[in-house]
């Protein structure tokens, strides 16, 4: 494997000169491209840029695979291959090829992950190795534009059929990783096919980070209807300006109208990212999590329970709680539904929350990104369990970070 950092060098000349009218008209025709096209559409915008080659790879639902959009090529490992390294570390990983030199460069939308391009050529100098970053940036444009209406790139990313609760509650739920230059969050899911009551939402609006975990009772079609409902509602009350106790309030009164057999449990937050002022309010649901200097700062936000949402009648709470703390730059704040600590072995032994916590602290130890911790930990946990979850996971994580602005 050859280190990105020390590419083979070879002098820029006529050879790398590029053809501006030819880019042109790809760029423009890349506009009304189809998905199903883009394979083909990367080797002309590679060729326009004097590379010999150019391949999109996404990365599955669960994160273990690279999918080829060429229906051809076989997949790729996310953990054991050089296309996965530069997935898992967002950088780039050359390295040599039967034909000459290989690239592979991260696909990134803002702060989510979405694959890999890998640029081939006979030889890769600084000119070239710009050129295949600029095509990987404008290939994770077009593919985070189309994905929003093609059925095809959805099917692309899946390694088993979905069922319809999931389908629901997916079709609602943002990328799994938003964020700024002050703070970033981000989220997973399981089972990633059959997903029924939990879900996540994240969102940054101007200088404030807005985040909520769902959890519905039950695990069916209205499990996934009630998330799906408390999602539209709170997302509707926090665009339309209203504060934690309104967008809390706005579900409490979706769910009454709609849906009055159900309820759920859930944790909504702002973070401010210049201040680093968190508010919250809990409803029901595990408390969240505070980590400060690789450690858990035991019950730190920990404040007396208040109903689920969703309750009426003699039940429903009279008045929402929003409480306050102040984060120090570096904090992270986790948030979790309770399939997480409650996962069993074959043994009955709970996951739990020790070990939980742990691996969290060991993996940002060693500055894992927050998407690859909760990678790695999602699958560890489906492995804990033998790779069948007895209730849905969701675990969010958010980090401030204003000193990286």
């Amino acid at each position: 494997m050859i280190p990105v950092s020390d590419p083979p060098h070879v002098s820029s000349g006529p050879d790398t000169a590029v053809d501006e009218n030819r880019l042109e008209e790809l760029i423009i025709e890349a506009q009304t491209a189809l998905p199903v096209e883009l394979p083909a559409l990367a080797n002309r915008c590679a060729s326009a840029l004097g590379l010999d080659t150019a391949s999109i790879y996404l990365v599955d639902l669960q994160q273990r695979l690279l999918i080829p959009l060429d229906e051809a090529v076989d997949p790729l490992l996310v953990d054991h291959s050089p296309a996965g390294w530069a997935y898992r570390t967002v950088s780039p990983r050359m390295a040599a090829a039967d034909d000459g030199s290989i690239v592979w460069i991260p696909l990134v939308d803002g702060s989510e992950r979405l694959g890999v391009l890998a640029a081939r050529a006979a030889s890769l100098d600084e000119v070239r190795m710009r050129r295949s970053r600029m095509l990987a940036h404008l290939f994770a444009m077009l593919i985070t534009s189309k994905r929003a209406y093609s059925d095809w790139l959805a099917a692309r990313t899946r390694a088993s059929a979905m069922g319809l609760p999931a389908e629901m509650l997916r079709a609602f739920l943002p990328p799994h990783t938003v964020g700024s230059g002050r703070c970033v969050s981000t989220a997973v899911l399981e089972p990633a096919y059959d997903i029924a009551g939990d879900a996540f939402d994240h969102s940054v609006v101007k200088n404030v980070l807005h985040t909520m975990i769902l959890d519905s009772m039950g695990h069916d079609l209205t499990a996934g209807l009630t998330t799906s409902v408390a999602m539209a509602a709170a997302r509707n009350a926090r665009r339309s300006g209203g504060g934690l106790v309104d967008v809390v309030d706005s579900v409490d009164q979706a769910l009454a109208q709609w849906l009055p057999d159900q309820f759920c449990t859930g944790v909504l937050c702002r973070l401010d990212a210049e201040t680093g002022v968190l508010r919250w309010v809990n409803c029901g649901h595990p408390p969240p999590l505070l980590i400060r200097s690789e450690r858990v700062l035991a019950r730190a936000l920990d404040r007396p329970p208040q109903p689920p949402i969703g309750l009426v009648g003699p039940l429903a709470p009279t008045a929402r709680q929003v409480h306050e703390a102040t984060l120090e730059p570096g904090d992270c704040v986790l948030l979790y539904t309770d399939g997480v600590v409650e996962a069993r072995d074959a043994d009955g032994a709970e996951f739990g929350l020790d070990r939980f916590t742990d691996f969290i602290i060991r993996a940002n130890a060693v500055r894992q990104r927050p998407a690859e911790v909760l990678r790695l930990l999602i699958h560890a946990i489906l492995d804990y369990q033998g790779n069948q979850l007895r209730d849905d996971v969701t675990i969010l994580l958010f980090e401030w970070r204003p000193q990286h602005q």
